[in-house]
Protein backbone atom coordinates (compact mmCIF):
# COMPACT_ATOMS: atom_id res chain seq x y z
CA UNK A 1 0.00 0.00 0.00
CA UNK A 2 1.50 3.31 -1.07
CA UNK A 3 1.60 5.73 1.84
CA UNK A 4 2.78 9.22 1.07
CA UNK A 5 1.70 12.30 2.98
CA UNK A 6 2.72 14.44 0.01
CA UNK A 7 -0.59 13.89 -1.74
CA UNK A 8 -2.70 14.92 1.26
CA UNK A 9 -0.59 17.74 2.70
CA UNK A 10 1.01 19.13 -0.45
CA UNK A 11 0.80 22.68 0.87
CA UNK A 12 3.43 21.85 3.49
CA UNK A 13 5.94 21.10 0.73
CA UNK A 14 5.19 24.44 -0.85
CA UNK A 15 6.01 26.07 2.47
CA UNK A 16 9.08 23.98 3.27
CA UNK A 17 11.45 26.96 3.14
CA UNK A 18 9.30 28.96 5.54
CA UNK A 19 9.05 25.99 7.90
CA UNK A 20 12.84 25.61 7.88
CA UNK A 21 13.28 29.28 8.72
CA UNK A 22 10.67 28.98 11.46
CA UNK A 23 12.49 26.02 13.06
CA UNK A 24 15.84 27.82 13.02
CA UNK A 25 14.34 30.98 14.55
CA UNK A 26 12.37 28.87 17.05
CA UNK A 27 15.50 27.19 18.40
CA UNK A 28 17.48 30.44 18.42
CA UNK A 29 14.73 32.03 20.54
CA UNK A 30 14.85 28.95 22.77
CA UNK A 31 18.60 29.34 23.28
CA UNK A 32 18.22 33.00 24.18
CA UNK A 33 15.23 32.32 26.42
CA UNK A 34 17.04 29.67 28.46
CA UNK A 35 20.29 31.65 28.50
CA UNK A 36 18.67 34.70 30.10
CA UNK A 37 18.11 34.05 33.85
CA UNK A 38 14.89 36.09 33.95
CA UNK A 39 13.14 33.92 31.35
CA UNK A 40 14.95 30.61 31.99
CA UNK A 41 12.26 28.96 34.12
CA UNK A 42 9.54 29.89 31.64
CA UNK A 43 11.41 28.45 28.67
CA UNK A 44 12.29 25.28 30.57
CA UNK A 45 8.57 24.68 31.15
CA UNK A 46 8.10 24.99 27.36
CA UNK A 47 10.51 22.12 26.57
CA UNK A 48 7.70 19.50 26.37
CA UNK A 49 5.85 21.71 23.90
CA UNK A 50 9.01 22.07 21.81
CA UNK A 51 9.38 18.29 21.69
CA UNK A 52 5.77 17.83 20.61
CA UNK A 53 6.17 20.56 18.00
CA UNK A 54 9.16 18.73 16.53
CA UNK A 55 7.06 15.58 16.12
CA UNK A 56 4.15 17.49 14.59
CA UNK A 57 6.40 19.21 12.06
CA UNK A 58 7.87 15.85 11.02
CA UNK A 59 4.53 14.20 10.26
CA UNK A 60 3.55 16.05 7.04
CA UNK A 61 7.00 15.39 5.53
CA UNK A 62 7.01 11.67 6.32
CA UNK A 63 7.01 9.31 3.33
CA UNK A 64 6.60 5.56 3.41
CA UNK A 65 5.04 2.53 1.78
CA UNK A 66 4.31 0.37 4.87
CA UNK A 67 1.92 2.29 7.06
CA UNK A 68 0.55 -0.38 9.44
CA UNK A 69 3.95 -1.95 10.06
CA UNK A 70 5.51 1.47 10.67
CA UNK A 71 2.85 2.47 13.18
CA UNK A 72 3.45 -0.74 15.15
CA UNK A 73 7.23 -0.31 15.09
CA UNK A 74 7.08 3.38 16.05
CA UNK A 75 4.70 2.67 18.94
CA UNK A 76 6.99 -0.16 20.05
CA UNK A 77 10.02 2.15 20.11
CA UNK A 78 8.07 4.75 22.07
CA UNK A 79 6.79 2.26 24.65
CA UNK A 80 10.04 0.33 25.05
CA UNK A 81 11.96 3.59 25.40
CA UNK A 82 9.62 4.78 28.13
CA UNK A 83 9.55 1.46 30.01
CA UNK A 84 13.34 1.14 29.97
CA UNK A 85 13.66 4.67 31.32
CA UNK A 86 11.12 3.89 34.05
CA UNK A 87 13.06 0.73 34.95
CA UNK A 88 16.31 2.69 34.84
CA UNK A 89 15.04 5.26 37.32
CA UNK A 90 13.62 2.62 39.62
CA UNK A 91 16.49 0.14 39.69
CA UNK A 92 19.55 2.12 38.59
CA UNK A 93 21.37 -0.72 36.84
CA UNK A 94 20.63 0.29 33.22
CA UNK A 95 21.88 3.87 32.91
CA UNK A 96 23.15 4.46 36.43
CA UNK A 97 21.45 6.05 39.43
CA UNK A 98 19.51 9.12 38.33
CA UNK A 99 16.21 10.90 38.75
CA UNK A 100 14.05 13.04 36.53
CA UNK A 101 13.20 16.64 37.36
CA UNK A 102 10.18 18.57 36.12
CA UNK A 103 11.70 19.86 32.89
CA UNK A 104 10.10 17.19 30.69
CA UNK A 105 6.60 17.41 32.14
CA UNK A 106 4.27 14.82 33.64
CA UNK A 107 5.90 11.68 35.06
CA UNK A 108 4.61 8.14 35.53
CA UNK A 109 6.66 5.51 37.37
CA UNK A 110 9.30 8.18 37.87
CA UNK A 111 9.84 8.81 34.14
CA UNK A 112 8.33 11.59 32.00
CA UNK A 113 5.70 10.45 29.52
CA UNK A 114 7.55 12.37 26.82
CA UNK A 115 10.80 10.44 27.25
CA UNK A 116 9.44 7.68 25.01
CA UNK A 117 8.58 10.33 22.41
CA UNK A 118 12.15 11.59 22.67
CA UNK A 119 13.53 8.10 21.97
CA UNK A 120 11.28 7.78 18.93
CA UNK A 121 12.21 11.23 17.65
CA UNK A 122 15.96 10.53 17.92
CA UNK A 123 15.71 7.08 16.31
CA UNK A 124 13.57 8.50 13.52
CA UNK A 125 15.81 11.48 12.73
CA UNK A 126 19.11 9.58 12.89
CA UNK A 127 17.62 6.83 10.68
CA UNK A 128 16.71 9.47 8.09
CA UNK A 129 20.21 10.99 8.22
CA UNK A 130 22.01 7.68 7.64
CA UNK A 131 19.46 6.32 5.14
CA UNK A 132 20.80 8.87 2.64
CA UNK A 133 24.41 7.74 3.02
CA UNK A 134 25.50 5.06 0.48
CA UNK A 135 26.93 2.53 2.97
CA UNK A 136 25.90 -0.95 4.10
CA UNK A 137 23.02 -1.47 6.53
CA UNK A 138 25.42 -2.52 9.29
CA UNK A 139 27.27 0.79 9.06
CA UNK A 140 24.02 2.73 8.86
CA UNK A 141 22.80 1.09 12.07
CA UNK A 142 26.14 1.61 13.82
CA UNK A 143 26.56 5.19 12.62
CA UNK A 144 23.03 6.16 13.64
CA UNK A 145 23.58 4.59 17.08
CA UNK A 146 26.83 6.52 17.55
CA UNK A 147 25.09 9.75 16.52
CA UNK A 148 22.41 9.14 19.16
CA UNK A 149 25.10 8.58 21.81
CA UNK A 150 26.81 11.82 20.75
CA UNK A 151 23.49 13.62 21.11
CA UNK A 152 22.97 12.11 24.56
CA UNK A 153 26.49 13.08 25.64
CA UNK A 154 25.85 16.71 24.72
CA UNK A 155 22.41 16.69 26.33
CA UNK A 156 23.79 15.19 29.55
CA UNK A 157 25.92 18.29 30.05
CA UNK A 158 22.92 20.63 30.32
CA UNK A 159 20.14 18.35 31.60
CA UNK A 160 20.70 19.09 35.33
CA UNK A 161 20.72 22.85 34.71
CA UNK A 162 17.40 22.56 32.87
CA UNK A 163 15.81 20.34 35.54
CA UNK A 164 15.43 17.50 33.02
CA UNK A 165 17.34 14.83 34.98
CA UNK A 166 20.44 14.42 37.11
CA UNK A 167 22.77 11.53 37.96
CA UNK A 168 24.11 10.61 41.33
CA UNK A 169 27.59 12.08 41.61
CA UNK A 170 26.78 14.89 39.16
CA UNK A 171 27.60 13.20 35.84
CA UNK A 172 26.45 10.25 33.77
CA UNK A 173 28.54 7.08 34.26
CA UNK A 174 30.03 5.12 31.32
CA UNK A 175 27.23 2.54 31.48
CA UNK A 176 24.75 5.25 30.56
CA UNK A 177 26.41 5.69 27.17
CA UNK A 178 26.94 1.94 26.74
CA UNK A 179 23.24 1.35 27.41
CA UNK A 180 22.28 4.15 25.04
CA UNK A 181 24.42 2.62 22.30
CA UNK A 182 22.97 -0.87 22.80
CA UNK A 183 19.39 0.42 22.80
CA UNK A 184 20.05 2.58 19.75
CA UNK A 185 21.51 -0.44 17.94
CA UNK A 186 18.42 -2.45 18.86
CA UNK A 187 15.96 0.20 17.66
CA UNK A 188 17.78 0.83 14.38
CA UNK A 189 18.17 -2.90 13.79
CA UNK A 190 14.42 -3.24 14.32
CA UNK A 191 13.81 -0.71 11.55
CA UNK A 192 16.08 -2.62 9.18
CA UNK A 193 14.71 -6.06 10.07
CA UNK A 194 11.13 -4.90 9.48
CA UNK A 195 12.11 -3.31 6.17
CA UNK A 196 11.22 0.22 7.17
CA UNK A 197 13.12 2.89 5.25
CA UNK A 198 12.30 6.39 6.40
CA UNK A 199 12.39 9.42 4.13
CA UNK A 200 11.75 12.88 5.57
CA UNK A 201 13.20 16.11 4.23
CA UNK A 202 12.80 18.06 7.48
CA UNK A 203 14.07 15.45 9.97
CA UNK A 204 17.83 16.18 9.67
CA UNK A 205 17.23 19.89 10.31
CA UNK A 206 15.21 19.16 13.46
CA UNK A 207 17.92 16.83 14.78
CA UNK A 208 20.77 19.26 14.13
CA UNK A 209 18.80 22.22 15.52
CA UNK A 210 18.28 20.32 18.76
CA UNK A 211 21.94 19.25 18.90
CA UNK A 212 23.16 22.82 18.34
CA UNK A 213 20.60 24.04 20.90
CA UNK A 214 22.18 21.90 23.63
CA UNK A 215 25.74 22.72 22.54
CA UNK A 216 25.09 26.45 22.82
CA UNK A 217 23.38 26.04 26.18
CA UNK A 218 26.37 24.07 27.47
CA UNK A 219 28.69 26.90 26.44
CA UNK A 220 26.40 29.52 28.00
CA UNK A 221 26.04 27.65 31.29
CA UNK A 222 29.79 27.02 31.50
CA UNK A 223 30.54 30.71 30.98
CA UNK A 224 27.96 31.63 33.64
CA UNK A 225 29.54 29.35 36.24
Amino acid sequence: MNFDFKNSVNHFYGKEKQIRYFLIVFFIVGILGVAVPVSRNLFITLIPLALLLSILVLIPFHQSEIRKKEILVFISILLVGFLIEAAGVRYGFIFGIYRYGDGLGIKILGAPLLIGVNWLLLVYCTAVIFEKIPISSIWKITGAAFLMVLYDYVMEQVAPWMDMWSFEGGSAPPRNYISWFILALFFHSLLKITGIRITNRIAPLIFYCQLVFFIFLFIIFKIAE
